[in-house]
């Protein structure tokens, strides 16, 4: 990057969903490649579509980029490195002992806890100055949405914490002595992620109010961790061409007064500009052209053209409307809109006199900002603050399993609840609560983006194994959580995307999930459309007609009403 005079070795982007981290990340890891250095390009987001955006089919292992000389690719697929895990941890006994204990050890580690620790062990390696990672002179790391990546850069020293002042021997994987072999491991990599003369961590962000207070909490969190050298993005600025469009120019203005109120903590940060360009960021080609600040060379947009099939938000608001009780959750790739709708639908069923709670499950949202201060007296608005929960869940567990145990056993299990992994189970069974309200009132749900609400989701077939080691006890909304969320009549389940590449074929891997798991999505929603509106800008008539393919993709594949909502200043 020719904004960071000398980039350092490990390159991490970071910030909100949709504002284009994984196309900076990538086009900066073919600028540098294209400079003659080896690079290793990175996808720690559960919902990678580094596949896609490069045209390569990637593994966790690397994989080279045949287009660019000198690029290598990964991802770090959860499942495929915790399965490696287990069979790291168990395979030496399968030949040793009975069928039934190694069937217990597999179950003991099939949660999401093994998953955890096993993606943040690879990543962990990836920081090291192993003998594999010295052939690459730079390692850039495409990251999940700003909350999952905090979590992911804390986890290090988290584990290493836990394991130093651990005396049972034991945790949620079991023995820790395999864990205690990786402490030099994740020592090394606390350090790693502090220097600057090794680490960046760069926050991209848009144009826009809420994303920019994204990247300044990410700012003041990572510093808290010991990670100071940053550099900001400003990705997608847009600046009107054609001075006599009025949807073009309230666009500009948006991005300039978001701009002018910049937080403090991001004025003094070294900073790059990219505009908003008039092509999907898809491609080799295309992403050389993002560094070199070149819109694309399309030919002149189609025709508006009427897409047949599409309803209004209102048609799914009269549906939902009908009963006085239920569960909404928005769901779907970063950035796409789901706070703001599930803002909407909180405020229409408020509206219609219904008691209804609004509550996300995402540390990176801003629910006050899609309410707009409008506040209905039967409106509750709250978030599910990990903290709390873990605290609140600590509490608990300590009073009922505590009870009945003496004063060193005690010890232990507090001791095992400081493990990093019981935040999860809180979080879960905090949502599984905010189900379960949804039998007396609606309840809508504003979810964090796709890869952590899907791991969210797989974990009501699985994290009861580790509530029960814990607290020997299972909530009923824990219980009931998987079919309140496969009953269509109770849960309804909201696919919010943009038409464009990356959102919907995103969306269609997460309504593949769902299916699997049972839970049938009630309608989608395309969001903040230019296809219904009159524009004369270039930039926005081509973005205009790109969209019309993949609304057309959208209403081919699915068997579930597609509302429409256009793009809105």
């Amino acid at each position: 990057m020719d904004e960071l005079s000398s980039p350092t070795r490990f390159l991490f982007f970071t910030g909100k969903g949709g504002v284009g981290k994984t196309s900076m990340a990538c086009a900066t890891a073919i600028h540098l490649a294209d400079q003659g250095r080896k690079v290793l390009l990175v996808s720690t987001d559960p919902a990678s579509n580094l596949d896609e955006v490069l045209g390569t089919d990637l593994s966790h292992h690397p994989t080279e980029i045949s287009q660019v000389p000198g690029l290598w690719g990964l991802n770090l697929d959860p499942e495929q490195i915790a399965h490696e895990y287990r069979e790291r941890v168990i395979g030496p006994y399968r030949n040793l002992l009975p069928e039934s204990a190694v069937r217990s050890m597999e179950e003991h580690l099939s949660g999401s806890c093994t998953m955890e620790i096993a993606a943040f062990e690879e990543f962990s390696k990836l920081l090291n100055d192993s003998q594999s990672n010295r052939q690459y002179e730079h390692i850039v790391f495409d990251t999940a949405p700003t909350g999952h990546t905090l979590r992911l850069l804390s986890l290090p020293a988290a584990w290493s914490g836990f394991i130093d002042t651990n005396t049972s021997g034991t945790s949620c994987l079991g023995p820790l002595s395999g864990l205690a072999a990786q402490r030099e491991t994740y020592h090394a990599a606390v350090e790693h992620l502090k220097d600057p003369a090794l680490t960046t961590l760069i926050l991209v962000a848009r144009a826009e109010s809420v994303a920019l207070r994204e990247a300044a909490r990410a700012n003041r969190e990572l510093s808290s961790l010991g990670m100071r050298n940053q550099f900001l993005i400003i990705n997608a600025k847009f600046s009107a061409v054609d001075r006599n469009d009025p949807v073009a120019i309230a666009m500009e203005k948006k991005s300039e007064d978001a701009l002018a109120r910049i937080p403090q903590e991001l004025r003094d940060l070294p900073t790059a500009t990219f505009p908003l360009t008039a092509g999907n960021m898809v491609g080799i080609d295309t992403l050389r052209r993002l560094y070199r600040r070149e819109n694309d060379s399309i030919a002149a947009p189609v025709a508006r053209q009427e897409m047949a099939g599409l309803v209004s938000l209102d048609r799914l608001m009269e549906k939902l409307a009908a009963s006085n009780h239920g569960v909404v959750l928005t769901v779907g790739k970063g950035g796409v809109g789901k706070t703001s709708i599930a803002c909407e639908i909180a405020l229409r069923l408020a509206h219609h006199g219904y008691p209804v709670h609004l509550t996300t499950t995402d540390p990176a949202a801003h629910l006050d900002s899609g309410l707009a201060g409008v506040s209905p007296p039967n409106l509750t608005v709250t978030r599910i603050d990990p903290a709390a929960e873990t605290a609140l869940y600590t509490k608990e567990v300590m009073q009922l399993s505590g009870a009945s145990l003496d004063d060193s056993g005690r010890a232990l299990l507090e001791e095992d609840l400081r493990s990093p992994c019981t935040e999860e189970i809180a979080v879960f069974r905090a949502f599984a609560r905010a189900v379960e309200a949804g039998k007396n009132q609606w309840v809508v749900i504003d979810t964090a983006p796709t890869g952590h609400t899907i791991l969210l989701l797989d974990a009501a077939l699985s994290y009861h194994r580790e509530v029960l080691r814990q607290s020997s006890q299972l909530p009923a909304s824990v219980e009931q959580l998987l079919p309140r969320l496969r009953d269509r009549d109770y849960t309804h389940i909201l696919i919010v995307s943009l038409a464009e590449p990356t959102p919907v074929h995103e969306a269609f891997s997460l309504e593949s999930d769902l299916k699997r798991a049972g839970i049938e999505p009630v309608a989608w929603i395309m969001n903040q459309s230019l296809a219904p509106l009159m524009v004369t800008d270039p930039v926005l008539k081509i973005r205009q007609s790109h969209e019309l393919k993949y609304l057309r993709e959208v209403l081919d594949h699915v068997h579930c009403p597609v509302a429409l909502i256009p793009y809105r200043v």
